[in-house]
Formats: structure tokens, sequence, C-alpha cells
């Protein structure tokens, strides 16, 4: 069965990843390498939500 805290959590997860894929876009459009690593660093940190999100749902199934 599916919490509405699963859901809340997959929700942000995926929202973490898209700031930091799209933070990483603008960083790069304007050369800043530092911003460009902060928006990997988020994206990988969503990745990394899912991924956990992902491994919850098989087991509470």
């Amino acid at each position: 069965m599916r919490t509405a805290t699963a859901g809340n959590e997959k929700v942000r997860a995926t929202t973490e990843e898209a700031k930091g894929q799209a933070g990483e876009t603008v960083a790069c459009a304007v050369g800043d390498e530092r911003v460009t690593a902060e928006g990997r660093a988020a994206q990988s940190k969503g990745d990394a939500r899912q991924a956990e999100e992902k491994t919850k749902d098989v087991f509470r199934q």
C-alpha cells in the first residue's frame, strides 16, 4: 500500500533532480563551473532519493 508520504518523497526527489539539471544547464551556458558542479550534485542527490523510494516500493508490496 502506497502512503501519502511515499508520494511526497517521490515528488521531492523528482523536483530536486529537475532543479539540479536546470541549474547545471544554466551554469554551463554561462560558464560557471562552481554552479555547474552544484547542479550536478543536486541532480545526483535527487537520483539517489528516487532509487531509495523505488527500493522502498519493492518492500512495501
